[in-house]
């Protein structure tokens, strides 16, 4: 009798061979179009071909190590952070920012290691402008770091006759 109810306990597999090859196919769809669009982006010329140039480009007698030596980015650390009050209508609030200045090409990164003390009365200059209520939102420091590099930009311009800095990264910012 312990036979007849007893019952027969058939494992069976919760996910059947279909599924499992279906998900293979999708993975390797994505991956060869991922693939292909990486492909098509790095190695697709533009409509320009190389050696030609654009109206008003100048020709340059640079080999090509010199001309990616110039486009190879160099990141230049100043010293100290800067540390300033930003004046608000509640309260003053003391202000922390650490800043790394990118520049292209190994002169540009002499001139700016040369030239940090202005870098770094230009950049305090502009933060010690800032308000409490600008430093509080992300617009508000995208606008501080944008005038911090037009003013780099324009007085390392007026003493080398280039723009040296090309973008001015902030690296820490603390506001107490």
């Amino acid at each position: 009798m312990a036979n007849d109810n007893e019952q027969e306990l058939e494992i069976k597999p919760k996910g059947s061979k279909k599924k499992l090859i279906i998900i293979i196919l999708a993975a390797v769809l994505l991956l060869g179009g991922g693939g292909g669009a990486a492909w098509f982006f790095l190695f697709s010329g533009g409509d320009k071909a190389h050696g030609e140039q654009k109206d008003g480009e100048v020709s340059s007698d640079k080999t090509p190590e010199q001309l990616a030596a110039e486009k190879e980015a160099f990141y230049v650390g100043l010293p100290r952070a800067f540390i300033f009050n930003a004046h608000g209508n509640t309260r003053d609030r003391l202000v922390q920012i650490k800043v790394k200045l990118l520049v292209r090409g190994p002169e540009n990164e002499a001139l700016a290691k040369q030239h940090s003390p202005l870098v770094e009365g230009t950049l305090l200059k502009v933060f010690s402008a800032a308000t409490v209520e600008q430093l509080t939102t992300v617009e508000g420091k995208a606008k501080l770091r944008k005038d911090a590099e037009d003013e780099v930009t324009k007085t390392l311009k007026e003493l080398t006759g280039k723009p040296v800095v090309e973008q001015i990264l902030f690296i820490g910012f603390v506001m107490q």
